[in-house]
């Protein structure tokens, strides 16, 4: 489904990714591990056209995708759900979720959609006037994927969704992932921490200073000696 092929990004004269190769297979979980700096959420930015390659390409579904603007990639079907949330804080909940749709013509679908959201995430339909920069961490991201989900995405990146939130809350969001992959969308996952996303995803890759050094099965690499030293702890 996505393909990155040679692919390098520089910011200025400072380069950020370097010939950088991998695939993700349709309604697969595939993650993207690596310590601070190592250009994991570059990655997704050079994806999703915020970061323009200076060379290699980006295939989403064979066709390429690197040198078209965001929001025609985002018609395609492909969302990203950054890190940080970046909520719009001073919109309510329901207005961001309804951002999220607005490439959704049909009212009625835009509703189901919404009810959709609210199966997953049921503290946003308590939360609907609630301004969003008021809500808790663990909140404002249910928020930014439920957004994301409205475009209806056949690909979802993801940005570090367990950054600084609580453990019950990380597993509260991982499993909303887990549905959100079984109801037929392919997850692109970046996390730091590795543990959980070896375990929730099915194929991997080791990003360091912006290039791959390791993939295969996350099995796999759970198992490797070189991984578990440097990002599990082990």
């Amino acid at each position: 489904m996505l393909e990155l092929k040679n692919v390098s990004t520089r910011y200025g004269a400072i380069s950020a990714l370097t010939d950088v190769s991998f695939s993700v297979a349709k309604g697969e979980i595939a993650t993207l591990i690596g310590s601070n700096g190592a250009g994991k959420s570059t990655t997704l930015r050079s994806i999703m056209g915020l970061a323009q390659p200076h060379a290699g390409e980006v295939l989403f579904e064979g066709k390429k995708i690197n040198r078209m603007p965001t929001h025609r990639i985002a018609a395609l079907g492909i969302a990203l759900v950054p890190e940080g949330r970046a909520v719009f804080a001073n919109l309510t909940v329901l207005e961001n979720l309804e951002l999220g749709g607005y490439l959704q013509k049909d009212s009625k679908q835009l509703k189901k959609d919404l009810e959709h959201v609210y199966v997953l995430f049921p503290r946003l339909k308590e939360r609907l006037l609630q301004m969003a920069g008021t809500l808790s961490g663990g909140e404002q991201q249910m928020l930014a994927i439920g957004r994301a989900l409205m475009a209806h995405p056949r690909l979802l990146l993801l940005d570090e969704p367990s950054l600084g939130l609580a453990p019950l809350v990380v597993q509260a969001i991982f499993d909303a992932i887990a549905v959100i992959n079984k109801e037929g969308t392919t997850v692109l996952l970046v996390e730091q921490n590795a543990n959980l996303a070896l375990r929730r995803s099915q194929n991997a890759y080791v990003l360091e200073t912006g290039r791959i050094t390791m993939r295969g099965t996350s099995t796999e690499l759970a198992r490797d000696p070189r991984v578990k030293e440097a990002y599990l702890g082990e």
